[in-house]
């Protein structure tokens, strides 16, 4: 059997999508979830094998909910839907590790052919989206490239302070880590903006955190 999570704050919708579902001898609806953080509780609990989350849930938004589960539950597949087409929020799917993206106006039928689909290790995107969605990866790419181009002017030592910043380290907490002195951190927070032509802390977070640069690849 398929096991089925389905995120949804309106029950209704919910009940709608699990009668679909049941009807089918190789699905199982295991949960149901009116917000982001009962979905992520759900997942860890049951390991569904993929689950329909919509974009607007509470507490925890769908992208959000769908980065989190697929770290935490790296077998389930995620397919995002929304209440209509909405390019950012495909491609903020696309970024959290979604494996693909609908509008709730398809029918039931094609919700479901679309789930086993993505079970078979397909990507489902609505065709009239595609063509923007690679424009804008490749768009982030040729950022998170030159952002990467940057990190790589800063020295070993540089990387390991900004890893820390990334962490939310203050420069006591950096000094105290890397055991240098306080004034040596700042040095070394000052070296880093400027090789990274940013003007504050809170700008080289950004540009780091926007570009989805994970502590592996500042210290790689």
């Amino acid at each position: 059997m398929i096991n089925v999570l389905i995120a949804d704050e309106h029950s209704l919708f919910r009940q709608a999508v699990r009668s679909a579902l049941e009807i089918e001898e190789d699905l199982t609806v295991v949960a149901e979830a009116a917000d982001g953080l009962e979905a992520l509780e759900a997942a860890d609990r049951l390991a569904p094998h993929i689950a329909l989350i919509d974009t607007e849930l509470p507490k925890c938004n769908g992208i959000s909910a769908t980065r989190l589960l697929r770290e935490r539950v790296p077998g389930c597949k995620v397919l995002v839907l929304s209440n209509h087409q909405d390019q950012t929020a495909l491609f903020d799917a696309m970024q959290a590790g979604a494996n693909g993206y609908l509008t709730k106006a398809i029918p039931l039928a094609k919700l479901i052919e679309a789930a086993r689909a993505v079970l078979r290790g397909e990507t489902i995107v609505p065709p009239a989206m595609l063509g923007d969605l690679l424009s804008q990866l490749v768009r982030s790419k040729e950022q998170q490239n030159e952002v990467l181009r940057r990190l790589s002017r800063l020295t070993r030592r540089e990387r390991e302070v900004l890893a820390l910043l990334v962490e939310g380290a203050d420069n006591d907490l950096v000094a105290q880590r890397l055991v240098i002195s306080p004034e040596t951190a700042r040095t070394h927070i000052q070296n880093i903006l400027s090789k990274l032509d940013v003007h504050s802390r809170l700008e080289a977070l950004a540009l780091v955190l926007k570009n989805n640069i994970v502590k592996d690849m500042i210290l790689a």
